[in-house]
């Protein structure tokens, strides 16, 4: 285990992370034995909630409208906690192994909701492909505003990134072709 205050992979010290996540290092190191530790607790817990969240949208909404509501809310709640949120997303998509942690907890919640989709009405004639797919565009999405946001340094509005997002991708998700 590494001490308090030593630097652990990166350059990211751990004080760095109790600082950014609002605890002394003492607590941190009483629930985790890395900073690994703590993305992917905190991942496998928003990834969870996504993929429960997901299953208790109705089967007849559009996709487009029930990915975007699951994946609304942790960007919400970026906003909601912005100075804290803001340092923690920061160290997460600067640091490229928690940047890593990340995006391999994203093929986690990719199966989950691609598996998710998979179960709902009217799939059409492509529904091998399609949940997989689905699930893919709006992690991309998701991922998109969350960058956006940090980049801004926590100005953009994380609702409205994500209704444009999911305006532009909506006619794939929910199977319709745009006319030209």
């Amino acid at each position: 285990m590494a001490l308090a205050g030593e630097v652990v992979g990166e350059e990211v010290t751990t004080d760095e992370i109790a600082s950014a996540a609002g605890v002394s290092k003492r607590t941190f190191f009483r629930y985790f034995a890395s900073k690994e530790d703590v993305v992917v607790r905190f991942l496998t817990d928003m990834g969870a909630g996504i993929h429960r969240e997901l299953a208790a949208r109705p089967a007849g909404e559009r996709p487009s409208l029930a990915l975007r509501s699951v994946l609304s809310g942790p960007l919400a709640a970026c906003a909601d906690h912005s100075d804290r949120a803001l340092r923690v997303v920061r160290l997460i998509l600067r640091t490229p192994a928690l940047h890593a942690r990340l995006l391999e907890r994203q093929g986690r919640w990719r199966e989950g909701l691609a598996a998710e989709l998979a179960r709902r009405p009217d799939l059409g004639p492509d529904h091998e492909l399609y949940p997989e797919l689905a699930a893919g565009m709006a992690l991309t999405a998701f991922n998109t505003v969350l960058h956006r946001w940090s980049d801004s340094d926590g100005t953009a509005d994380p609702e409205a990134l994500t209704e444009q997002a999911f305006a532009l991708i909506a006619p794939a998700l929910d199977g319709t072709r745009r006319q030209t």
